[in-house]
Protein backbone atom coordinates (compact mmCIF):
# COMPACT_ATOMS: atom_id res chain seq x y z
CA UNK A 1 0.00 0.00 0.00
CA UNK A 2 1.39 3.16 -0.69
CA UNK A 3 0.40 4.65 2.81
CA UNK A 4 2.25 1.81 4.48
CA UNK A 5 5.55 2.77 1.98
CA UNK A 6 5.59 6.89 2.61
CA UNK A 7 5.42 5.93 6.36
CA UNK A 8 7.97 4.22 6.39
CA UNK A 9 9.95 5.98 4.22
CA UNK A 10 9.13 9.63 5.71
CA UNK A 11 10.36 7.62 9.23
CA UNK A 12 13.44 6.34 8.03
CA UNK A 13 14.81 9.79 6.59
CA UNK A 14 13.53 11.69 9.79
CA UNK A 15 11.22 13.66 7.68
CA UNK A 16 7.34 14.36 8.99
CA UNK A 17 5.37 11.30 8.79
CA UNK A 18 1.95 13.27 9.01
CA UNK A 19 1.77 13.67 5.13
CA UNK A 20 1.24 10.45 4.20
CA UNK A 21 -2.34 11.13 4.59
CA UNK A 22 -4.29 11.08 1.66
CA UNK A 23 -8.14 10.29 2.59
CA UNK A 24 -10.13 13.00 1.20
CA UNK A 25 -12.36 14.73 4.24
CA UNK A 26 -15.07 16.95 4.66
CA UNK A 27 -15.23 20.50 3.33
CA UNK A 28 -12.74 22.70 5.00
CA UNK A 29 -11.69 26.50 4.78
CA UNK A 30 -12.28 28.35 1.61
CA UNK A 31 -8.89 27.68 -0.17
CA UNK A 32 -8.13 24.11 1.43
CA UNK A 33 -6.83 21.45 -0.57
CA UNK A 34 -8.04 17.81 -0.97
CA UNK A 35 -6.58 15.11 1.48
CA UNK A 36 -5.28 13.54 -2.09
CA UNK A 37 -3.00 16.42 -2.68
CA UNK A 38 -1.35 15.64 0.27
CA UNK A 39 0.13 12.43 -1.24
CA UNK A 40 1.22 14.23 -4.18
CA UNK A 41 3.21 17.07 -2.05
CA UNK A 42 4.65 14.10 -0.09
CA UNK A 43 5.97 12.88 -3.35
CA UNK A 44 7.32 16.31 -5.05
CA UNK A 45 8.20 19.08 -2.43
CA UNK A 46 8.17 17.34 0.86
CA UNK A 47 10.73 14.80 -0.31
CA UNK A 48 13.14 17.59 -1.55
CA UNK A 49 13.38 18.91 1.89
CA UNK A 50 13.44 18.30 5.16
CA UNK A 51 12.97 22.10 5.99
CA UNK A 52 8.88 21.32 7.06
CA UNK A 53 6.49 21.98 9.69
CA UNK A 54 3.24 20.07 9.74
CA UNK A 55 0.68 21.44 12.03
CA UNK A 56 -2.67 20.37 13.58
CA UNK A 57 -5.59 22.86 14.42
CA UNK A 58 -8.39 21.49 16.61
CA UNK A 59 -11.16 24.32 16.80
CA UNK A 60 -13.85 24.33 19.29
CA UNK A 61 -16.72 23.78 17.36
CA UNK A 62 -15.57 20.39 16.53
CA UNK A 63 -13.45 20.12 13.74
CA UNK A 64 -9.77 20.31 12.93
CA UNK A 65 -7.75 21.53 10.11
CA UNK A 66 -4.31 20.80 9.08
CA UNK A 67 -1.01 22.66 6.99
CA UNK A 68 2.04 21.96 5.89
CA UNK A 69 4.51 24.88 6.45
CA UNK A 70 7.52 25.10 3.87
CA UNK A 71 10.67 27.77 4.83
CA UNK A 72 11.87 30.07 2.02
CA UNK A 73 10.57 33.64 1.08
CA UNK A 74 8.19 33.91 1.10
CA UNK A 75 6.95 31.13 3.71
CA UNK A 76 4.04 28.86 1.51
CA UNK A 77 1.59 27.20 3.03
CA UNK A 78 -0.42 24.56 2.46
CA UNK A 79 -4.24 23.86 4.10
CA UNK A 80 -5.90 20.94 3.99
CA UNK A 81 -9.68 20.22 4.24
CA UNK A 82 -11.23 19.99 7.68
CA UNK A 83 -12.65 16.89 9.04
CA UNK A 84 -14.88 16.01 12.39
CA UNK A 85 -12.86 16.02 15.53
CA UNK A 86 -14.59 17.20 18.90
CA UNK A 87 -14.40 20.74 20.71
CA UNK A 88 -11.25 21.59 22.58
CA UNK A 89 -9.50 24.43 24.32
CA UNK A 90 -5.87 23.00 24.47
CA UNK A 91 -4.02 19.86 22.45
CA UNK A 92 -0.87 18.78 22.56
CA UNK A 93 1.23 17.29 19.49
CA UNK A 94 -0.55 14.43 17.33
CA UNK A 95 1.98 11.17 16.89
CA UNK A 96 1.75 9.11 13.95
CA UNK A 97 2.33 5.43 14.75
CA UNK A 98 0.51 2.18 13.20
CA UNK A 99 -0.64 -1.32 14.00
CA UNK A 100 2.29 -3.93 14.22
CA UNK A 101 1.34 -5.40 10.79
CA UNK A 102 1.47 -1.93 9.16
CA UNK A 103 -1.76 -2.00 7.62
CA UNK A 104 -3.57 0.53 9.94
CA UNK A 105 -2.12 3.88 10.87
CA UNK A 106 -3.27 6.38 13.04
CA UNK A 107 -2.46 9.70 15.20
CA UNK A 108 -2.54 10.20 18.42
CA UNK A 109 -2.19 12.81 21.09
CA UNK A 110 -3.74 14.57 24.29
CA UNK A 111 -6.33 17.12 24.53
CA UNK A 112 -8.41 19.08 27.06
CA UNK A 113 -12.13 19.45 26.89
CA UNK A 114 -13.16 21.55 29.98
CA UNK A 115 -11.98 20.31 32.82
CA UNK A 116 -11.03 16.52 31.52
CA UNK A 117 -7.84 15.57 29.99
CA UNK A 118 -8.62 13.13 26.70
CA UNK A 119 -5.96 10.68 24.56
CA UNK A 120 -7.52 10.66 20.94
CA UNK A 121 -6.80 8.19 17.97
CA UNK A 122 -7.66 9.42 14.78
CA UNK A 123 -7.82 6.86 12.17
CA UNK A 124 -6.23 7.53 8.58
CA UNK A 125 -7.13 5.85 5.19
CA UNK A 126 -6.29 5.32 1.88
CA UNK A 127 -9.25 3.74 0.85
CA UNK A 128 -11.46 7.06 0.23
CA UNK A 129 -12.46 7.28 4.03
CA UNK A 130 -12.19 10.60 5.94
CA UNK A 131 -10.17 10.27 8.71
CA UNK A 132 -12.12 8.89 11.54
CA UNK A 133 -11.03 10.60 15.52
CA UNK A 134 -12.24 8.69 18.48
CA UNK A 135 -11.43 9.38 22.36
CA UNK A 136 -11.01 8.43 25.92
CA UNK A 137 -11.06 9.99 28.85
CA UNK A 138 -8.23 9.63 30.84
CA UNK A 139 -8.20 12.16 33.56
CA UNK A 140 -10.06 15.16 35.42
CA UNK A 141 -9.66 18.15 36.98
CA UNK A 142 -7.64 19.92 34.53
CA UNK A 143 -10.38 23.21 34.69
CA UNK A 144 -6.94 25.76 35.68
CA UNK A 145 -4.84 24.26 33.10
CA UNK A 146 -3.58 26.96 30.41
CA UNK A 147 -2.03 25.18 27.73
CA UNK A 148 -0.16 21.79 27.37
CA UNK A 149 2.56 19.97 25.60
CA UNK A 150 3.93 16.62 25.56
CA UNK A 151 7.85 15.02 24.97
CA UNK A 152 8.24 11.78 23.40
CA UNK A 153 11.89 10.23 23.78
CA UNK A 154 12.27 6.88 21.99
CA UNK A 155 15.48 5.71 20.78
CA UNK A 156 17.02 2.39 21.26
CA UNK A 157 18.51 3.11 24.57
CA UNK A 158 16.32 5.91 25.95
CA UNK A 159 12.66 5.75 26.27
CA UNK A 160 10.23 8.89 28.14
CA UNK A 161 7.15 10.70 27.35
CA UNK A 162 6.31 13.93 29.46
CA UNK A 163 2.95 15.71 29.72
CA UNK A 164 3.38 19.25 30.76
CA UNK A 165 0.83 21.39 31.54
CA UNK A 166 0.77 25.10 32.50
CA UNK A 167 -1.17 26.19 35.44
CA UNK A 168 -2.98 29.28 35.81
CA UNK A 169 -1.99 29.40 39.44
CA UNK A 170 1.44 29.85 37.77
CA UNK A 171 3.23 26.63 38.16
CA UNK A 172 4.49 24.16 35.78
CA UNK A 173 3.31 20.59 36.00
CA UNK A 174 4.70 17.03 34.42
CA UNK A 175 3.20 14.24 34.74
CA UNK A 176 4.98 11.00 32.99
CA UNK A 177 2.77 9.22 30.47
CA UNK A 178 3.25 5.28 30.43
CA UNK A 179 1.23 3.23 27.87
CA UNK A 180 -2.27 4.27 28.89
CA UNK A 181 -1.01 5.86 32.33
CA UNK A 182 -0.60 9.26 33.18
CA UNK A 183 1.15 10.21 36.60
CA UNK A 184 2.22 13.31 38.55
CA UNK A 185 5.98 13.68 37.78
CA UNK A 186 6.24 16.84 40.17
CA UNK A 187 5.62 20.40 39.53
CA UNK A 188 7.84 23.88 39.40
CA UNK A 189 6.71 27.20 40.58
CA UNK A 190 7.92 30.76 38.94
CA UNK A 191 5.82 30.20 35.65
CA UNK A 192 2.75 32.57 36.18
CA UNK A 193 3.93 35.47 33.10
CA UNK A 194 4.38 32.52 31.05
CA UNK A 195 1.79 32.14 27.97
CA UNK A 196 2.49 29.40 24.92
CA UNK A 197 5.22 26.69 25.38
CA UNK A 198 6.90 23.77 22.96
CA UNK A 199 8.21 21.11 23.27
CA UNK A 200 12.01 21.55 21.44
CA UNK A 201 14.49 18.79 22.69
CA UNK A 202 13.93 15.42 23.78
CA UNK A 203 16.91 13.35 24.88
CA UNK A 204 17.49 10.91 27.96
CA UNK A 205 18.82 13.25 30.41
CA UNK A 206 16.33 16.21 30.21
CA UNK A 207 13.50 17.84 27.71
CA UNK A 208 13.27 21.80 26.92
CA UNK A 209 10.33 23.96 26.18
CA UNK A 210 10.36 26.93 24.32
CA UNK A 211 8.24 29.15 25.61
CA UNK A 212 6.48 33.29 26.12
CA UNK A 213 5.79 35.41 28.16
CA UNK A 214 2.84 37.72 28.35
CA UNK A 215 5.36 40.84 27.67
CA UNK A 216 6.47 39.19 25.12
CA UNK A 217 10.05 37.28 25.96
CA UNK A 218 11.27 33.96 24.33
CA UNK A 219 12.59 31.42 26.61
CA UNK A 220 13.78 28.11 26.72
CA UNK A 221 12.97 25.56 29.66
CA UNK A 222 15.69 22.92 30.64
CA UNK A 223 13.44 20.14 32.44
CA UNK A 224 15.69 17.35 33.60
CA UNK A 225 14.71 13.96 33.64
CA UNK A 226 15.43 13.33 37.64
CA UNK A 227 11.93 13.86 38.86
CA UNK A 228 13.63 16.12 42.06
CA UNK A 229 15.93 17.98 39.64
CA UNK A 230 14.90 22.32 39.01
CA UNK A 231 14.18 23.92 35.50
CA UNK A 232 17.10 25.53 34.00
CA UNK A 233 15.72 28.90 32.26
CA UNK A 234 17.49 30.66 29.51
CA UNK A 235 15.99 33.93 27.94
CA UNK A 236 16.44 33.97 24.25
CA UNK A 237 14.71 37.44 22.77
CA UNK A 238 13.48 40.45 25.42
CA UNK A 239 10.70 40.85 23.51
CA UNK A 240 8.63 40.28 20.76
CA UNK A 241 6.62 37.39 20.93
CA UNK A 242 3.53 38.31 22.98
CA UNK A 243 1.04 38.08 19.72
CA UNK A 244 1.67 34.33 19.51
CA UNK A 245 -0.74 32.01 21.37
CA UNK A 246 1.26 29.14 20.02
CA UNK A 247 4.24 27.64 18.76
CA UNK A 248 5.14 25.13 16.87
CA UNK A 249 8.59 23.25 15.89
CA UNK A 250 10.51 21.35 13.55
CA UNK A 251 14.11 20.15 13.43
CA UNK A 252 15.74 21.77 10.40
CA UNK A 253 19.66 20.47 9.19
CA UNK A 254 21.53 18.59 10.86
CA UNK A 255 22.97 21.11 13.15
CA UNK A 256 19.92 21.58 15.90
CA UNK A 257 18.43 24.19 13.91
CA UNK A 258 14.52 24.86 14.05
CA UNK A 259 11.92 25.73 12.38
CA UNK A 260 9.81 27.74 14.42
CA UNK A 261 5.68 28.75 13.37
CA UNK A 262 4.43 31.03 15.92
CA UNK A 263 0.39 31.52 15.69
CA UNK A 264 -1.55 34.74 16.35
CA UNK A 265 -5.28 32.79 17.70
CA UNK A 266 -6.64 36.88 17.27
CA UNK A 267 -5.70 37.58 13.56
CA UNK A 268 -5.38 33.38 11.99
CA UNK A 269 -2.25 34.19 10.94
CA UNK A 270 0.75 32.09 11.29
CA UNK A 271 4.58 33.58 11.17
CA UNK A 272 7.47 31.86 9.78
CA UNK A 273 11.26 31.62 12.03
CA UNK A 274 14.43 29.82 11.63
CA UNK A 275 16.47 29.16 14.79
CA UNK A 276 20.30 27.92 15.78
CA UNK A 277 20.38 25.24 18.54
CA UNK A 278 19.00 27.11 21.52
CA UNK A 279 21.92 29.00 23.18
CA UNK A 280 20.16 31.64 25.29
CA UNK A 281 20.80 35.42 23.97
CA UNK A 282 23.75 34.13 21.81
CA UNK A 283 20.33 31.96 19.84
CA UNK A 284 20.37 32.90 16.04
CA UNK A 285 16.75 34.04 14.52
CA UNK A 286 15.44 34.52 11.14
CA UNK A 287 12.36 35.71 10.65
CA UNK A 288 10.76 34.49 7.37
CA UNK A 289 7.64 36.81 7.65
CA UNK A 290 3.88 35.81 7.33
CA UNK A 291 3.06 32.62 6.01
CA UNK A 292 0.67 32.53 3.05
CA UNK A 293 -2.48 30.45 2.10
CA UNK A 294 -2.90 29.16 5.45
CA UNK A 295 -6.08 30.71 8.57
CA UNK A 296 -5.06 29.34 11.29
CA UNK A 297 -8.55 28.88 12.69
CA UNK A 298 -8.27 26.33 15.60
CA UNK A 299 -8.39 26.88 19.34
CA UNK A 300 -4.39 26.49 19.20
CA UNK A 301 -1.71 24.91 17.03
CA UNK A 302 0.06 21.64 17.62
CA UNK A 303 2.95 19.59 15.62
CA UNK A 304 2.60 16.71 13.85
CA UNK A 305 5.38 14.17 13.47
CA UNK A 306 6.26 10.51 13.61
CA UNK A 307 5.74 8.59 16.59
CA UNK A 308 10.08 8.11 15.63
CA UNK A 309 11.16 11.67 15.07
CA UNK A 310 12.97 13.33 18.18
CA UNK A 311 13.59 16.85 18.96
CA UNK A 312 16.89 18.26 19.20
CA UNK A 313 16.68 22.27 19.38
CA UNK A 314 18.72 22.08 22.53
Amino acid sequence: MRLQRLALAMAGMGLLAASVVSAPATAGTTGSKPWSDRTKQTNTTKAGTACLVSTAFPGAAGTVSEADVIAGRPAEGLQYDAFKFVGTRANASWYLASNAALTQFYYYGLLLQGGNLYRHTTYIYEDGRAPLATFKKVGSGWTSFKTIATSNLNTYNARHSFLYGLNSNGSLYRYSIVGAGIKSYGSFPGFKGFKAMTVISENAAYDTLLMTTTAGALWTVRIPTAASTKPILKRIRTGGWQNFESLVVENCGNRGGLLIVGVDNNTQTGTLYAMSKANGAATALTGYGPIHDVVFNGVDTVREASYYDQLVGE
